[in-house]
């Protein structure tokens, strides 16, 4: 999503003269795109604030600027310190001109006002993407689920769908521009719901396909949804259209149904294997992928516990998993003690990452024998004679390159799995 907004963001600057540089010292303008979901995120925007001001240092004209979801959460306490310039919220970055203004006036530049309809649907954003193979589309913004430990309705709003035509009209320009797969973004897709000006309603599985349908030869992906509203519907529509790949992203965070309703995630265990056994009956060639948090608030030994044990039940190609950071403002932070020690989430983390290891392992070595057609992504970044590229499932490829010289990016290729490891199927080309 940060990839995203920042492909807007540049597109709206460049609109006002800016280009951008990968080199900081030609830099008239720094901006730090932030994420507020973990505090490792926020920590580290601290360093790189340090590295501008160096920057700073050599060009008195540079000015800096924080945006996204850590601009919405820390506001003002950003412009105090006196190190950044601006601050842009999420759901302001069409101001950033007029910011940007400020800037040049001498002035402090600060809106973090967050909206009720923005979704930046004309914006045609500035792609970031080196291989011109993938891009990003979003298609709605913010979050009502509002799940206790989640910063990320509070940073980016009400949840608010985009019109679809325009998402159409977003994917079809990709296409006339080369590019062959495309990613639908949501803070959760599956709440997807846009009412027209006659009444009625178009749903994310609604979508999914008009997508599929307006851009045929392009691969279509999507994330992130959420277990209490994924519904047979989508999957049937994904098992309908060739052209939308076989994996879905369903993060769990816990297999305790205790944490669960602490965590008011809306469903419950059995729930959540009852949706896995759906995708398995309906798409049963699909990957699936997931999150998991350790150490949440509360979490007994028996908690954890239920969590290894859904893991082994599921068998997940793979996993983020990440140890419980509080988040200030939160419903957890508000009500919750974070009392598991530091070093018992650790223990617990490193558990949660050997069992997904070992479930990597199995699940990549079931390819093994099975064919795939992968799209390319270029030279494998190991060795350039060999290419790499995803298969439906989402699991990487790599195989021998058998046209050296030839800039197959972008094409297909059916391969053959020969051989696997934790997170690459070794293939063949057939």
């Amino acid at each position: 999503m940060n990839v995203n907004d920042s492909e807007v963001i540049l597109s709206i600057l460049g609109g006002c003269g800016y280009t951008l540089t990968e080199n900081m010292e030609e830099a008239d303008l720094i901006l730090a795109n932030t994420c507020s979901v973990r505090d490792n995120a926020e920590q580290r925007i601290h360093g790189r604030i340090e590295q501008f001001l160096l920057a700073k240092k050599a060009n008195r004209n540079v000015r800096i600027g924080i945006v996204g979801c850590m601009a919405e959460r820390m506001k003002e306490e950003l412009l105090e310190g006196g190190k950044v310039d601006l601050v842009c919220g999420p759901d302001s970055y069409r101001r950033l001109p007029e910011l940007v203004g400020k800037l040049r006036a001498g002035q402090k530049a600060i809106d973090v006002q967050l909206s009720r309809s923005e979704t930046y649907a004309e914006i045609i954003p500035h792609r970031l993407d080196k291989t011109g193979v993938s891009a990003f589309i979003s298609i709605m913004r913010g979050c009502n689920n509002v799940c206790s430990y989640c910063v990320v309705p509070y940073t980016r709003g009400v949840e608010r769908s985009r019109e679809p035509e325009s998402i159409v009209a977003e994917a079809r320009d990709l296409e006339n521009k080369g590019y062959r797969e495309i990613t639908l973004l949501g803070q959760n897709v599956d709440s997807y719901r846009f009412t027209a000006e006659d009444g009625s309603v178009l749903n994310f599985a609604g979508l999914l396909a008009k997508v599929a349908e307006a851009v045929p030869d392009m691969r279509i992906r999507f994330s992130t949804s959420n277990p209490h509203d994924l519904s047979d519907e989508v999957l049937e529509t994904m098992a309908a259209h060739d052209n939308i790949c076989r994996h879905i992203h369903l993060p769990v965070q816990s297999g305790s149904n205790a944490m669960l309703e602490k965590m008011r995630r809306k469903y419950t265990r059995e729930w959540y294997l009852e949706r896995v056994a759906a995708i398995r009956r309906i798409i049963p060639d699909c990957g699936l992928s997931t999150d998991v948090i350790a150490g949440f608030c509360g979490e007994t030994l028996e908690d954890h516990l239920a969590t290894l044990s859904l893991m082994d039940e599921v068998g997940f190609d793979s996993a983020f998993m990440f140890q419980y950071s509080e988040r200030p403002g939160t419903l957890a932070a508000r009500h919750y003690a974070d009392d598991v020690p530091a070093e018992e989430k650790t223990r617990r983390l490193n558990e949660i990452i050997s069992h997904q290891v070992r479930s990597s392992a199995r699940r990549y070595g079931s390819q093994i024998g099975l064919t795939h057609r992968v799209l390319i992504e270029g030279p494998s970044h190991k060795s350039a004679s060999d290419l790499c590229g995803r298969a439906s499932n989402n699991m990487m490829c790599v195989f021998p390159d058998l046209q050296p010289g030839v800039d197959r990016k972008g094409r297909y290729a059916d391969v053959r799995v020969v051989g696997s490891t934790s997170a690459t199927l070794l293939c063949e080309e057939i």
